[in-house]
């Protein structure tokens, strides 16, 4: 029997999920904070959290513990697609995006963004990191709803060290390695904004390949014994994946620290998932496929989603998807969204 499921359904279900878990329904003094970060071809086996004995990942699996984490949470098996879904609330193909290169990755124009509905509700907006839905004007991200650009719109980066980047249409030098360096643009965007609500699109680089990683995270990995990877094919990408999650590990960490240090953890719903399965034949839960596959393993991510007591800690098993994160934001925000047909 083949079941389907509507993208309203979904929606419902999602947000039925998350009522539910409502610790206190005490008013929040100002409309939530939103932080989406967003890795790239991080596989969902790539967590300490989901069982991966290669790599501890103490700050995700708090995020994963301490909120709803999605056991069945699916998207696109490449990129472009994934981002979206994400950014319109639409599957991929309504909104032009069939690709991603040859202009496959552009969002038709009348496509309303997510950033766009937020920074129409008074919210700040800002995205660091990878684009990947159209690089000129009127497809760049300051045309879409983000009041803040750092990062690059392609959909890969040569260099993770010091490279050059775009700064609100600027080409400017970036500082050391560049997870830390987006990161460090997300942590000085929380604080300039703590007092007025505001949308933050983390979108880190990470584990996309060239794989190029911190000598300090990459001694860590080099010789340890693998254990579920002990089969790979590719051990030295696979020690530099997981060295790769490690740093965007500790700069999840970074973000929490900075909420809590700041006292708006909870007055912010942030969430954390992959664009598509891992890029390379690792341990990713049994599952079949990588990266460009539609089989599971190319497709499912992680989805952890934590509001601190707000949201309950919870596993949610329910299937949903990418296209679901912009109705249950704007819901659980309290703005009024109807997505076009």
């Amino acid at each position: 029997m083949t079941f389907t499921i509507t993208r309203a359904l979904k929606q419902i279900v999602i947000l039925l999920l998350l009522s539910l878990s409502v610790w206190s329904c005490q008013q929040t003094p100002m409309q939530p904070n939103i932080i989406i970060i967003m890795a790239d071809d991080q596989g969902w086996g790539d967590l300490s959290y989901h069982g991966n004995k290669d790599i501890s990942t103490p700050n995700l699996d708090a995020l994963a513990l301490g909120g709803a984490s999605f056991e069945n949470f699916y998207v696109s098996p490449v990129c472009s697609p994934t981002r979206a879904a994400l950014l319109t609330g639409r599957y991929h193909f309504r909104s032009g995006v069939y690709g991603t290169s040859a202009g496959g990755e552009r969002l038709n124009l009348g496509e309303q963004t997510i950033a766009e509905v937020f920074k129409q509700n008074g919210y700040k907006t800002a995205l660091y990191g990878k684009w990947h839905s159209g690089m000129q004007y009127p497809y760049h991200p300051m045309a879409r709803g983000f009041d803040d650009f750092y990062g690059f719109c392609s959909g890969h980066w040569g260099n993770y060290f010091t490279p050059e980047l775009e700064a609100n249409g600027k080409i400017v030098k970036g500082k050391g390695y560049l997870t830390d360096d987006l990161t460090q643009h997300a942590l000085d965007f929380i604080k300039t904004n703590k007092k007025e609500p505001f949308f933050l699109y983390l979108s880190l680089n990470i584990p996309h390949s060239p794989m190029q990683v911190p000598d300090t995270y990459w001694e860590k990995f080099k010789d340890k014994p693998l254990v579920n990877n002990a089969e790979v094919s590719n051990p030295l990408h696979t020690r530099a994946a997981l060295a790769m999650v490690a740093n965007i590990d500790d700069n999840v960490g970074r973000i929490t620290t900075q909420l809590d240090l700041l006292a708006l953890t909870k007055n912010t719903i942030v969430i954390y998932l992959s664009d598509n399965g891992p890029n390379g034949r690792r341990w990713n839960g049994g599952m079949k496929g990588i990266k460009g596959s539609t089989d599971e393993g190319g497709t499912r991510s992680p989805l952890f989603i934590q509001w601190r007591n707000t949201i309950a800690p919870k596993i949610v098993q329910q299937l949903a998807g990418g296209v679901d994160l912009l109705p249950t934001l704007t819901s659980l925000s309290g703005i009024s969204h109807q997505s076009p047909k």
